[in-house]
């Protein structure tokens, strides 16, 4: 980085969000590390010196947001990017999950951040810079089973991003879109457990890092999209807007996944 950017990324204390937070601080940024775990995002920040710092935040709460964002700009003076990164999930067949779980899924993982987004926006149209880079997935093409509600939630925040990003257009802010596959996070270890989620693991799981190198490159170059692993951004979108298709990729790739989880399993000791 060529100057000290101020970072915040939700969803810091761990996984991709961690990953992020280290290679920023590598390169001379200050970064909030936002978490609803606030033990978790107090160790993650002092791991990693006095350029982090933790910040408690429930991102379903526009009075959190409206804390956390008020002490950036009293402490920092500033914010250049907001790292919507924060998610939950709730694996397992829709069926199978209370309408409580989809509800907050969609409050949290699509809501969350359009709220940061929204009162964020005004801050730093107001600066005269800024940058939104929004986590999103791969699903918010691909509708996994098992993933119903989270994919849902991935759909409606890439929409809500890029036509923010439309509206935006003639403003000073930039606006990225992120698109990780399976990632060996907390996240993915929960899927684990799940025989529904087979599809996830017909792949090999990015790590962490290669994800969060790919963030802090989006954050340098600023463009409006990127894929991970990027040759598969062409087949996804392909397979989102066509259901006939869909189908026969589930079809033929939930035997390969549920193999790869069983594997998974035994060298984990992790039982369905």
């Amino acid at each position: 980085m060529t100057e000290r950017q101020v970072v915040m990324i939700t969803g810091g204390a761990s996984g991709i969000g961690a990953a992020t937070a280290a290679q920023l601080v590598a390169q001379g940024a200050r970064v909030i590390i936002a978490d609803i775990d606030a033990d978790r995002a107090a160790a993650t920040a002092a791991q990693l010196g006095s350029s982090a710092r933790a910040r408690t935040l429930d991102i379903t709460s526009e009075a959190s947001w409206t804390a956390a964002l008020d002490e950036i700009w009293a402490t920092e003076g500033r914010l250049d990017v907001l790292v919507n990164n924060a998610a939950i999930v709730h694996p397992g067949w829709a069926r199978d999950l209370s309408v409580r779980q989809h509800m907050q899924t969609m409050q949290t993982n699509c809501m969350g951040a359009m709220t940061g987004m929204m009162l964020a926006l005004p801050r730093m149209t107001a600066q005269g810079f800024g940058h939104f880079v929004t986590v999103a997935s791969m699903v918010a093409f691909l509708p996994y089973p098992g993933l119903s509600s989270y994919a849902a939630a991935k759909h409606a925040l890439r929409a809500f991003h890029v036509a923010l990003a439309l509206e935006e257009r003639d403003s000073p802010l930039d606006f990225t879109l992120v698109y990780p596959g399976s990632t060996e996070t907390p996240m993915l270890d929960k899927e684990s457990h799940f025989d529904a989620l087979a599809l996830a693991f017909a792949g090999t799981p990015s790590l962490p890092e290669v994800v969060a190198e790919e963030i802090v490159t989006a954050i340098q170059t600023r463009p409006a999209e990127v894929y991970l692993p990027p040759e598969r951004g062409a087949q996804v979108r392909s397979l989102g807007t066509d259901i006939a298709a869909l189908d026969r990729y589930v079809t033929d790739s939930v035997a390969v996944g549920m193999q790869k989880l069983q594997d998974r399993r035994r060298r984990t000791s992790i039982a369905p």
